[in-house]
């Protein structure tokens, strides 16, 4: 009886013990409850579309407008070099002086043979004249007649041959002054004073560049202009003609050429090595900085993107394949994670082409505060964000960020 009082006794106990452990417990998570943290803010900034100029910063090089290789177009010895290797020359100017001796005398024999003929013409003339007169007379025969006629005739003929060999000889004359045939820069000259030149021999004398203006021929790929067709014919780039040919250059120590070029043609055919296309600029070149084979970078204008979106770049991370990520702030407060294609970098900013809309809020600061379908308080930083001036001109760099 006493050990059954007893039990009862400490069920008792024990079931008070567990009433007051239910009931603190229960009192704690009211408490926590009611002290649970509000979401954590982050910054935002609000998607807009902007206008931008797109371009494209493509390698190449420099090319002569124009490349004149000297010959000379008679035998002969150099006499005298007239220019300095390197320097620059006009049209006409001249360069080397071949020995004119011989010339000089093949044109004086010319000129003296033509007098010759010259003189004897008037006398065949009248002699042609009087047999005619005698023929009708019957004074003279008809074979008489038709000798003095055709030595007439072939004292004319005489006459028009020498005058010809004097111009041949008149021609050979002076090129015995070989003179620039382009306005330009003079090269390396192959030859001295004394040696020995033939007409049109395979070697040039020397090479005369034109060196303003310039051109630069840069390779673009299929691809890209492919590409490019696609965005215009979708209507999210468009060309407005404004500047549209007008084409920059990067030198290859980094510095900008402070002259704008013009595109002056693009290539219809491709390379099947390289699976590109030429286009070609010309650049005015007054100083002569450029010089034919030298690496530069051109940068050619795509288009206009009038609803470009740009969001800063330490907004968007990487999933583990490398796709572009971004964390947005929707209506009601949840944060969401959106993938995104890349088109290319622009200063500090990505161009996106998919994945936002005007009106979206991305997370570009806390951003590891939160985690998707988590809650969070949007603070908007639009004004401690730069956005990109009206058709600001930007580049697409040499590997696109994808």
């Amino acid at each position: 009886m006493k050990s059954y009082a007893r039990l009862k006794r400490i069920t008792a106990v024990f079931s008070l013990f567990i009433l007051v452990c239910v009931f603190q417990l229960g009192a704690c998570h009211d408490k926590q409850a009611k002290q649970a943290p509000p979401p954590p803010e982050v910054g935002t900034i609000t998607v807009k579309e902007q206008e931008v100029v797109l371009t494209t910063e493509l390698p190449g090089r420099t090319a002569a407008y124009r490349i004149a290789e000297v010959r000379p177009q008679v035998s002969g010895i150099i006499l005298k070099r007239i220019f300095a290797e390197g320097s620059n020359v006009k049209v006409g100017d001249i360069l080397y002086r071949i020995d004119p001796a011989p010339f000089q005398a093949a044109y004086d024999s010319a000129v003296a043979s033509l007098a010759r003929a010259e003189a004897n013409l008037p006398a065949v003339r009248l002699r042609a004249e009087r047999y005619r007169e005698l023929l009708a007379s019957g004074a003279v025969s008809q074979q008489s007649f038709d000798d003095a006629d055709a030595a007439f005739r072939q004292a004319e003929a005489d006459v028009k041959y020498w005058k010809a060999t004097v111009e041949s000889a008149r021609i050979n004359l002076g090129h015995t002054l070989v003179t620039a045939p382009i306005t330009g820069r003079t090269g390396r000259s192959s030859v001295t004073e004394g040696a020995l030149v033939t007409a049109n021999q395979p070697m040039a004398l020397t090479t005369v560049v034109q060196l303003d203006p310039i051109y630069v021929d840069v390779p673009q790929s299929t691809a890209e202009l492919l590409r490019l067709k696609r965005r215009v014919e979708l209507g999210t780039l468009y060309k407005n003609g404004v500047g549209q040919k007008k084409v920059r250059l990067n030198l290859e120590d980094g510095t900008a050429y402070s002259l704008e070029g013009t595109l002056e043609f693009q290539g219809v055919t491709v390379d099947q090595a390289t699976g590109s296309v030429i286009i070609r600029a010309v650049f005015p070149n007054p100083d002569g900085l450029l010089l034919p084979g030298m690496f530069v970078r051109a940068v050619i204008r795509e288009g206009i993107n009038e609803k470009a979106i740009l969001i800063p770049q330490h907004a968007v991370s990487r999933d583990p394949k490398g796709n572009p990520l971004a964390l947005l702030v929707n209506s009601d407060g949840t944060v969401e994670q959106r993938q995104l294609v890349i088109d290319r970098a622009i200063g500090n900013q990505w161009l996106v082409t998919t994945g936002l809309v005007p009106g979206d809020r991305v997370i570009v600061e806390g951003i590891q505060k939160v985690r998707p379908s988590a809650q969070a308080k949007a603070v908007s930083t639009d004004g401690g964000v730069p956005a990109a001036p009206a058709a600001k001109e930007v580049s697409r760099p040499t590997t696109p960020a994808q």
